[in-house]
C-alpha cells in the first residue's frame, strides 16, 4: 500500500485531502508544522510527499531541501495561485510537481496518481543506460558521471532517462511533457520544463552555460547529443 506524507497547516484542507487520499486506498501521515514534519519524516518511509509552502514555524522549501539530502521520493508543493516565484523555487530545489490553491480534489488526486505511477514505472526495469560519460543504473536509480555518482531529484532522473533512451532524437516540449507528466500538460508549462532542463544541465554538463549533452534545437525542442 502506498504511503503519503502530507505537510499542511490548514485543518479544513487537511480534512478534504485526507478523505480523498484514503478513499484511493493510500496510507497517510499528516504534519501541521515544520517541527512535526521533521520528526515524522525521520521515523517513516514514504512513496510521495506533499508540502505546503507556508507553515507556522517554517517553510516547505526547507523540508524539501532536507529530504533531498537523503531521498529521491517524489515531492509535490501546494502553493498560492499568485505566488509564481514559489513555483519556480520549488522546482529548482528538487520538487517534482506543484498545484496552486485553490484546487479541486479530483485534480489533486490525478496529479498524485500520476506521480506515483511515474515512480513505479521507473523502478520496474533493471537495464543500464550509458552515453557520453553518463551511466544510469535504472534498478538502483543511480547516476554516474565519469564514474563519479551524482545526485538527481526524481524529476531530473526521469528527464535524463527520457533523453538517454532517445539519443540524437529531437524531443519537442510537448513530447517531453506528455511522456513525463501524464496528466493534462497545461498544469506544467514550458517555463517549468525549462527549470528542469537548466537544473539537470548543472549536474551533468561539464560547462552548463555551453551544454554539449542536452542541447537546444531552436524552435524544435531538445535532444541528447551523442556526438560530443
Amino acid at each position: 500500500m502506498k504511503r503519503i506524507f502530507l505537510v499542511e497547516d490548514d485543518l479544513s484542507l487537511i480534512n478534504g485531502l485526507s478523505f480523498a487520499i484514503k478513499k484511493q486506498g493510500y496510507m497517510l501521515d499528516v504534519a501541521r508544522t515544520f517541527r512535526e514534519a521533521d520528526q515524522i519524516w525521520a521515523e517513516g518511509k514514504y512513496d510521495l510527499v506533499v508540502l505546503d509552502v507556508s507553515l507556522p514555524d517554517g517553510s516547505g522549501f526547507d523540508i524539501c531541501r532536507k529530504i533531498r539530502q537523503t531521498s529521491k521520493v517524489p515531492i509535490m508543493f501546494l502553493t498560492a495561485a499568485d505566488e509564481e516565484t514559489d513555483v519556480i523555487m520549488g522546482l529548482d530545489i528538487g520538487g517534482d510537481d506543484y498545484i496552486t490553491k485553490p484546487f479541486k480534489l479530483a485534480i489533486f488526486m490525478s496529479r498524485v496518481n500520476a506521480l506515483l505511477r511515474r515512480s513505479d514505472n521507473f523502478s520496474e526495469t533493471d537495464a543500464e543506460l550509458n552515453s557520453n560519460g553518463i551511466s544510469v543504473h535504472l534498478l538502483k536509480s543511480e547516476v554516474y558521471k565519469n564514474n563519479q555518482q551524482i545526485e538527481l531529484t526524481a524529476s531530473e532522473y526521469k528527464l535524463l532517462c527520457l533523453f538517454m533512451e532517445n539519443p540524437d532524437r529531437v524531443l519537442s516540449q510537448e513530447q517531453i511533457l506528455n511522456r513525463l507528466w501524464d496528466c493534462d500538460e497545461n498544469y506544467i508549462d514550458n517555463n517549468s520544463l525549462s527549470v528542469y532542463i537548466r537544473r539537470l544541465r548543472k549536474k551533468i554538463e561539464d560547462d552548463p552555460g555551453n551544454p554539449t549533452r542536452i542541447i537546444t534545437v531552436r524552435r524544435l525542442g531538445y535532444k541528447w547529443n551523442t556526438d560530443c
